[in-house]
């Protein structure tokens, strides 16, 4: 691989990721959709480097998967999410905010920490982007999520021209 073409590329070397090559969609829909300056962001899932969603991220988060486990897949999301970005937008520096982050996490029937699973998606974003990854966010409880995985992550950017 080349040199790291953006800041924000930057930073994640450092906290130590690598963009994948961005997953194809899983059903019929396109990854990111563009309308004004917000770029809005399908859903991904935990896949790891290899283009693979690993035995760990499938299950019910506080059942088949730790917390801890579920909160570095929430991580995972995020990045393929900024992979995502930077297939549609080229320089991920361009991007001059994240507007909001959702987050669904299929969890045990008594699991309630929602929360702080999709924290691992906000500190992704939030040591990626600096101030410009402040953003909204809603957390849900699901039963299931496309392949069995426990977490999946939406956003939405706002882009500069």
């Amino acid at each position: 691989m080349g040199q790291i073409a953006s800041e924000v590329e930057r930073r994640l070397a450092n906290l130590g990721f690598v963009l994948p090559t961005p997953a194809a969609p899983v059903a019929n829909y396109v990854p990111t959709v563009r309308s004004g300056a917000l770029l809005f962001v399908s859903g991904q899932l935990p896949f790891g480097a290899d283009g693979a969603l690993s035995d760990a991220h499938i299950g019910r988060v506080g059942a088949e998967v730790e917390e801890t486990v579920a909160k570095q897949a929430a991580a995972l999301c995020a990045v393929n999410v900024l992979a995502q970005v930077r297939a549609a937008i080229e320089d991920l520096d361009r991007i001059g905010h994240c507007v909001r982050l959702g987050g669904f996490i299929r969890g045990a029937e008594e699991y309630t920490r929602l929360a702080q699973v999709m924290n691992g998606a906000s500190d992704l974003i939030g040591g990626a982007l600096g101030e410009k990854g402040q953003h909204a966010r809603s957390t849900i409880g699901v039963a299931q999520l496309p392949l069995g995985a426990c977490v999946e992550v939406e956003a939405i950017f706002e882009i500069l021209p």
